[in-house]
């Protein structure tokens, strides 16, 4: 245990005090808005449906700008991507609220909803890019980066948890427009202040010895007469960005499966806590999942250093797939508790690997798009599966909303199983070769 708080301290160090507490409270908005919006439009309209529309269309414009969010970032730094995004995020949804509260209808709301998810930005994703490239710079071990991991995997699950909440309490007290504006407050001041934080310039592309054609362009090309060449620059630098390997493809198709899990969970909860009488508990049965996920993520630098990515990708595969059949067969509400409860100690050593497997695989140059990525991956899988689950659940009861969460699990591990990842040579612009968690020697190939 020494050892582990250790680590941890070293991972703290590296950030200061600051930025894991604005990196936190700037990406809390993202989990608050997805529920607030459903319950604000529920609230004044008193349509499920004009409230589901508008909740559709904010998770679809976060999975479709995320990814080029992140690009922007990878291009042009962090820094004027994240406070622009910012701010047009805290003014869409400010906008949201006020067309509720004026009773708007459908097709404004859903527009603002979709606006509203295309200006997320990106907070959680960029974090962690900042924060791997900051150990990185400060010349520690691949134990130390897994942890670095682990950490802002521990901050995504405490936000998902809290962040509804949140909400929830908002709307019981007071309005769910109360939590949207806090949310908005939190946009235009934490994430601000994230944006504008010393550390910004760490992923910069001159930071990153990117002197090829991701590199900011030359100032004289924008002078009078330089369009032409300016122009050409921007083909020569599309031409030479870094490829995708792969692997990164398959590591986003289990990301959305992750988050068909997540959302076929909550439907299936939320169905049965109500055929039990007992609605209230849904929130809190998907927080105890959430909290032991939290335990579970933070626990991973305790993995010894013998076990490599892959194979912990296939553990935690493995671990989802048997965790998740119980689901089926659950009844009462302590059991739900208990399974539930015991299936969160499979998600977040999933989504942390993730995440490290690709910070391995990509291009440097394209670390933030590709973070931005998985995490869409997670908002587009799991509303998906929560508009399917929900409708079987209505249909057939809550087995059928869990068994979408078993396919995916299932799909997951069928990913697990049969994806291998490739060594290439290291070099500045190609991304790390997988290794397990101690540094392996140049060139070697990936453990099993």
């Amino acid at each position: 245990m020494t050892a582990v708080l250790a680590t941890y301290r070293t991972v703290l160090a590296t950030t200061g005090p600051v930025l894991p507490a604005v990196s936190f409270l700037g990406r809390l908005p993202t989990a608050m808005c997805q529920l607030g919006s459903v319950l604000l439009v529920t609230e004044t309209s008193g349509s499920l449906a004009a409230a589901g529309v508008a909740g559709g269309a904010l998770a679809a414009g976060q999975t479709v700008a995320g990814p080029l969010i992140g690009r922007l970032a990878d291009r042009h730094g962090q820094r004027p991507v994240v406070l622009a995004a910012c701010w047009a995020n805290a003014l869409a949804v400010t906008a949201l609220v006020l067309a509720a509260l004026s009773h708007m209808a459908t097709l404004p709301l859903a527009l603002l909803g979709l606006l509203a998810g295309l200006t997320v930005p990106q907070v959680g994703p960029l974090a962690r890019t900042r924060l791997v490239a900051l150990v990185r710079r400060s010349g520690a071990d691949e134990r130390t980066v897994n942890a670095a991991l682990s950490w802002e995997g521990t901050l995504d699950e405490v936000s998902f948890v809290l962040g509804p909440a949140l909400v929830g309490v908002a709307a019981a007290v007071a309005h769910p427009a109360v939590a949207l504006a806090l949310a908005a407050l939190l946009l235009a001041t934490c994430g601000s202040a994230f944006a504008l934080h010393r550390t910004a310039g760490v992923t910069a592309p001159g930071a990153r010895e990117a002197h090829g054609p991701t590199a900011r362009l030359p100032r004289r090309l924008f002078r009078p007469g330089r369009h032409a060449e300016a122009r050409e620059a921007r083909r020569a630098a599309r031409r030479d960005r870094p490829r995708i390997p792969a692997g990164a493809h398959a590591l986003r198709a289990s990301m959305a499966l992750q988050g068909a899990m997540f959302g076929a969970s909550q439907a299936g909860i939320t169905a049965l806590t109500e055929r039990l009488g007992a609605p209230g508990h849904a929130g809190l049965v998907y927080a105890a999942m959430g909290v032991m996920s939290a335990v579970a993520g933070l626990s991973l630098v305790l993995v010894p250093a013998r076990i490599g990515l892959p194979a912990r990708w296939r553990a935690a595969a493995a671990g989802l797939t048997v965790l998740s059949v119980p689901l089926l067969f659950v009844g009462s509400l302590g059991a739900l508790y208990a399974v539930v409860v015991v299936l969160g100690v499979a998600f977040a050593p999933h989504l942390i690997t993730i995440f490290a497997l690709t910070e391995r695989l990509v291009p440097a140059r394209r670390m933030a798009e590709s973070m931005a990525f998985l995490t869409s991956s997670i908002v587009g899988g799991q509303a998906l599966a929560l508009a399917l689950s929900g409708r079987l659940a209505e249909s057939y009861g809550p087995p059928a909303a869990f068994a979408v969460a078993v396919a995916a699990a299932v799909l997951v591990l069928c990913l697990a199983l049969t994806v291998r990842f490739r060594t290439r040579p290291e070099n500045a612009d190609a991304p790390c070769p997988v290794r397990p968690a101690a540094e392996a020697p140049s060139g070697s190939a990936p453990p099993a």
